[in-house]
């Protein structure tokens, strides 16, 4: 039996005190600091470069997501045979000397290299993430993953609060070569953290390896995804989430200088109150897991989102965006809990990787189409017509996921360490 997972009933403490959740809490704490850092220092050095330039600013979360979709169901299903926490430290070791790379190439090439430093840690996360998901189906009670998935979703929040501050502090203060280099070292911590994840189990290192193709591995994961009818119907609520994401999510810093009349610097307030609705919203979605479903969850939270992007769209009041900001804020972990709660209580472990690497494609992909098309649409229709577009495609993901209220969780019992 593991040693982190208990056979008697699990307890708030039995939680904080397991191994597991200690080192992927720091090792996340680490990789927010660095993303967060990342993300504001590229943005801002990207529209001083170009001039505030739409096309150049929508590369920016080209090369963030587009890995995703390309590379998500290959990471997956390598997941699903490699050991978890080996890939999960190689990774952030690959993705923090692709970063001391790439600060050689910024003092001796073209500043157009910054693109590639969100590429590469976007594909290599496409491996470690749902390796990730495996050793938390692993080594977490199942009446725990809800509360861990409010935990993560908690420092998320968090960090929506603090990143773009100190993103914005660190790129104005000392530039961007150093914002890069605190993004290598906090992936360096981060893989030095995980060493101290428990050994991956016995089984997978005695194993000489699975004795099938990767491809057939492949078609066994799309197999099983669509004989379970909650994952089929997830999958999707995903596409039309995504879609509904991807056209507005390269938008906000119009929607914050046009709409509203403001400097482009004021977005860092609407992520801070969306941050500071989600560090809220997190605990009350721990409060009400007990007593909802996962798919209750999801459908409430889209439900929401419906009408506060459709206000958000189409308010010039400071105070109406930011009130509905807050809302959106408010059920976004109700979604992303629901949404991982569902995957991880309907999946074998064996099916992890696979599974996330399929329906995370859905999500990702038509968020790419959409987003990679922001700029054109932008010019074609205004942001309201834009945001309430995106309202009624939530509508629809809410219509798409009714049915699945019905359905019953097909988990199978969770395997244990020996």
């Amino acid at each position: 039996m593991s040693q982190d997972i208990s056979d008697s009933a699990p307890t708030m403490r039995s939680f904080f005190a397991n191994r597991f959740v200690q080192s992927i809490m720091l090792s996340g704490l680490f990789l927010q600091i660095g993303i967060w850092i990342r993300n504001f220092a590229i943005l801002l050095y990207v529209t001083d470069m170009t001039n505030n330039d739409p096309y150049s600013v929508s590369l920016i979360s080209v090369a963030e997501f587009a890995p995703i979709f390309i590379f998500s169901f290959i990471g997956g299903a390598f997941a699903d045979r490699w050991r978890p926490k080996l890939t999960m430290v190689w990774c952030d070791i690959l993705s923090a000397a692709s970063v001391f790379i790439i600060m050689i190439t910024l003092y001796y090439g073209s500043w157009k290299a910054i693109f590639f430093a969100t590429l590469v840690s976007s594909i290599l996360s496409q491996f470690s993430q749902p390796s990730g998901m495996k050793l938390f189906k692993v080594h977490v009670h199942e009446s725990q993953m809800q509360m861990g998935m409010s935990l993560f979703q908690s420092m998320m929040a968090i960090f929506m609060i603090l990143g773009p501050i100190m993103g914005t502090f660190v790129y104005y203060t000392f530039g961007i070569e150093v914002a890069i280099a605190i993004m290598g070292i906090c992936f360096v911590l981060s893989a030095l953290v995980l060493t101290f994840l428990p050994s991956d189990r016995k089984a997978e290192k005695g194993s000489a390896g699975p004795s099938t193709h990767i491809f057939a591995e492949m078609g066994e994961g799309f197999r099983y995804v669509l004989k379970n009818k909650m994952l089929v119907t997830l999958g999707g609520c995903f596409a039309v989430a995504g879609l509904a994401i991807g056209l507005i999510s390269p938008l906000g810093i119009f929607l914050v200088t046009e709409n509203l009349g403001l400097p482009k610097e004021n977005l860092q307030w609407f992520m801070a109150t969306n941050g500071v609705a989600m560090i809220i919203g997190g605990g009350v979605t721990m409060g009400f897991s007990k007593k909802m479903s996962s798919q209750a969850l999801l459908i409430l939270g889209m439900s929401v989102s419906v009408v506060a992007f459709a206000v958000i769209g189409m308010t010039h009041l400071l105070w109406v965006a930011l009130l509905m900001q807050f809302m959106s804020g408010l059920v976004m972990p109700a979604i992303q809990i629901g949404i991982n709660t569902m995957i991880l209580g309907n999946t074998e472990e064996s099916f992890v990787g696979r599974v996330n690497g399929i329906l995370n494609p859905l999500f990702m992909g038509a968020m790419v189409i959409t987003m990679s098309l922001a700029g054109s649409i932008k010019a074609a229709f205004s942001l309201e017509t834009i945001y309430i577009t995106c309202a009624a495609l939530f509508l629809v993901g809410v219509f798409i996921m009714v049915p699945s209220l019905k359905y019953k969780q097909t988990a199978v019992p969770q395997t244990s360490s020996e």
